[in-house]
């Protein structure tokens, strides 16, 4: 019988990022395992901790030194055994602390005390035959009797307008009785039937090999509308009939909606959905429903990999090419490579499905490290949509400056007689991008952040997309005191202005951040546009994939140029997914298809691929870049970026870090290291910002070295500056 515990203490702190030794007292040997919680003495003051059992031993040194384990704090363990082997990986891999780790892994709030919530109500008590009950006493007895529904005593005194201590009397001697329920914080609607579709060929041949084949991990490129969804329902069903357990991640909440509509509708209400927008005792409440394997389904982002599935079979990626399967906070892992992970500690299967894959995932296939499935053609046989480039800069010389071109404003007209839908897709919310001094050239900035403040028409004020900061506009400029103030750029509220202006018949929803606020707004929206309940959906990239409308005819794209200039490798992958992605949600019904994409660079080479469905010349295209370049997948990229609101000190502190980097790593030729130099966004929440690029073949070992050294170099300013290190971030900036 296990004697020691290896236990981490639930302590933020990286001095404390280590497995501490405790005795496993008497009276609770045998009654602790691998992944139960217990309360544990810390410290010269023996303060009283929660601590992780991570590891066991018969025997070790030094046992008079050795603290016991005061409690245990659960009834089931919180981590399973390949949980933690699953952490100590990331800890390596991420560079992270073990309880970063741990966090991710169980819900946030139950260390802080979350449990299920509970309510007491009041039933029937024992028959006492031969007793005689006088009224009032006999009315509450009966309506007690009589009511289906369950009432916490307070209520029922409300509502059926009985006093308290009538009911009180009635519970002493027996008549009633109170019984704790659990009340249930999940969503527990229930959905029209999704009836099972017949698959074509390509997509039975598709389950079939994922079901049939040795091989355990998967990428399917399906064109939009190839029916991948169907495919996934299929495998789950298959998983089912196993006895098997899935999880299917999706990578923007307001996808969740539509997903969870389809799945409930075909398999029932019991599903476990798992998303940031839900409140720590809804995220308690959903994961301790599959730990006690009262699920067999969840559907939720990135933080639902880690869910405790038993019998896990399948884990299904969708839309795996999103950078939001990455992390940006510790730890900073890739829900795609957790996947793998997985897929390896509990033998189940791995798909990853796209329209188009994100170019680590197609290279991995190309070298048998993923099994490709492609499917070209859409599942009901409907036609790909007809893609039209317009060159803005004509439209200019033909003397038409507004937002719309002239294809899609005759487009959007058409489709509004023919009572059709139309998506436009800007990714950009607000009313204007910046405002500036047309006199002096001054910018409207946010004071705590290096980074202009965007108009909102809503309210009138400026705002910043990074702090949240908000002032009112002024009308005359700080710098020179001129009136002329001017707003430059577009984004999605002045699309529905114009829209409204132009149009003024239309029904129009807005989804963006600032209309999706509310916990509900997702799938609000969602419902309107499906019910065809509004004619034109404007949005950022939240538009972009996914979403299914077989009503919807004509997808605009505003301004194709935004994510192709921007100052990351990743740009030209970007821009060829958006367009794509958004342009797939026109022409899914029986109904032809059409997609404008404006554009001030209508030659681009990645625009065209876009518009012509062209995946594979632009993969060949990019990874050739990727190799001359020495970039992913042919390399590895870990950033350091360091933060402080004492900007002198950050910069003294990093370059300090660079020389004794360089110096680390100068003898070897795998290894490029770049910078220090100011981050592409220098300023956020008045934290100054700069970074070092380090470039090449960096394995586990140095990874874990550098982040020492770093740690070992900025100990003494540790209180003043944050170090965030990221291997192969989503974004440069």
């Amino acid at each position: 019988m296990y004697q020691y515990a290896g236990v981490v203490v639930n302590n933020d702190s990286v001095q404390v990022d280590k497995i501490f030794t405790y005795k496993i007292p008497v009276d609770l040997m045998g009654k602790i395992n691998l992944g139960f919680r217990v309360k544990v003495p810390f410290g010269m003051g023996n303060k009283t901790l929660d601590a992780f059992v991570l590891e066991l031993y018969m025997q070790c040194d030094n046992v008079n030194k050795i603290k016991d384990i005061k409690s245990v704090c659960d009834e089931m363990p919180l981590l399973k055994i390949t949980d933690i082997e699953l952490i100590k990986v990331m800890k390596k891999k991420y560079l992270c602390t073990y309880l970063e780790c741990i966090k991710v892994i169980i819900p946030r709030g139950i260390t802080k005390g979350i449990r299920s919530k509970t309510m007491q109500v009041l039933t029937v008590g024992k028959e006492l035959e031969g007793k005689f009950l006088s009224e009032p006493y006999k009315n509450i007895y009966e309506l007690v009797q009589m009511n289906s529904m369950k009432h916490n005593k307070s209520d029922f005194s409300k509502n059926f307008n009985k006093s308290l201590s009538s009911i009180n009397t009635l519970i002493k001697y027996g008549f009633l009785a109170t019984e704790e329920i659990v009340i249930n914080r999940y969503n527990e609607n229930t959905y029209s039937r999704y009836e099972e579709k017949v698959l074509n060929i390509r997509q039975q041949q598709s389950v079939d090999l994922i079901i049939n084949s040795e091989k355990k991990k998967f990428l399917m490129h399906g064109v939009t509308g190839s029916g991948k969804t169907e495919i996934y329902m299929n495998l789950v069903s298959y998983m089912l009939k196993q006895n098997k357990q899935s999880i299917i991640l999706i990578p923007e909440i307001s996808l969740t909606p539509q997903m969870v509509e389809r799945f409930k509708g075909r398999f029932g209400r019991n599903i476990a959905v798992f998303h940031s927008k839900l409140s720590d005792g809804e995220r308690f409440d959903e994961w301790m429903r599959v730990k006690l394997g009262n699920v067999n389904i969840a559907i939720g982002a990135r933080s639902a990999i880690f869910l405790p599935f038993e019998n896990l079979g399948l884990i299904v990626i969708d839309e795996e090419h999103e950078a939001s399967y990455k992390s940006d906070s510790d730890p900073k892992f890739d829900a795609r490579e957790i996947a793998y992970m997985k897929c390896e500690l509990e033998n189940c299967k791995l798909l990853l499905g796209s329209a188009t894959p994100s170019i680590e995932s197609y290279y991995k296939a190309t070298k048998n490290e993923l099994e490709l499935i492609t499917i070209s053609e859409r599942a009901d046989g409907a036609a790909m949509p007809k893609v039209e480039i317009v060159d803005m800069r004509e439209e200019l010389m033909n003397n038409n400056r507004s937002i719309f071109s002239k294809s899609l404003h005759e487009g959007i007209t058409q489709a509004l007689e023919k009572k059709e839908q139309i998506i436009l897709f800007l990714n950009r919310r607000g009313f204007s991008t910046f405002v500036s001094c047309r006199k002096c050239g001054y910018v409207f900035k946010c004071k705590k952040c290096d980074i202009s403040l965007t108009y909102h028409n809503v309210g009138e004020y400026l705002t910043c997309h990074y702090c949240g900061e908000k002032e009112k506009i002024s009308k005359t400029c700080p710098s020179c005191g001129s009136s002329y103030v001017k707003y430059f750029g577009v984004g999605t509220e002045k699309i529905e202005q114009e829209i409204n202006r132009i149009f003024p018949s239309a029904r129009t929803l807005r989804m963006d951040f600032d209309t999706t606020r509310k916990k509900n707004s997702y799938e609000y929206i969602y419902n309107t546009f499906k019910m065809r309940q509004a004619d034109i959906l404007i949005g950022t990239q939240m538009v972009a994939k996914g979403l299914d409308f077989e009503n919807v005819t004509l997808v605009g794209v505003i301004a194709a140029d935004l994510s192709l200039n921007l100052p990351d490798f990743r740009a030209f992958e970007r821009t060829f997914q958006l367009i794509t992605q958004v342009s797939g949600r026109s022409g899914r019904g029986k109904k032809e298809g059409n997609v404008v994409i404006q554009t001030y660079n209508a030659d681009d080479c990645t625009l065209q691929y876009a518009a012509n469905n062209d995946y594979d010349s632009f993969y060949k295209n990019e990874i050739n870049m990727r190799k001359t370049m020495d970039y992913p997948p042919f390399t590895s990229i870990l950033v350091i970026t360091m933060s402080s609101e004492d900007e002198n000190l950050l910069i003294k502190s990093i370059q300090n870090v660079g020389i004794n980097l360089k110096y680390k790593i100068q003898n070897d030729d795998k290894i490029t290291l770049l910078g220090p130099c100011p981050c592409g966004i220098s300023k956020i929440k008045n934290f100054y910002r700069w970074q070092i690029i380090i470039k090449g073949s960096i394995e586990e070992l140095l990874a874990e070295k550098i982040k020492n050294l770093v740690y070992e170099l900025v100990k003494n300013v540790y209180n003043s500056i944050r170090v965030s290190i990221d291997i192969n971030p989503s974004s440069m900036s």
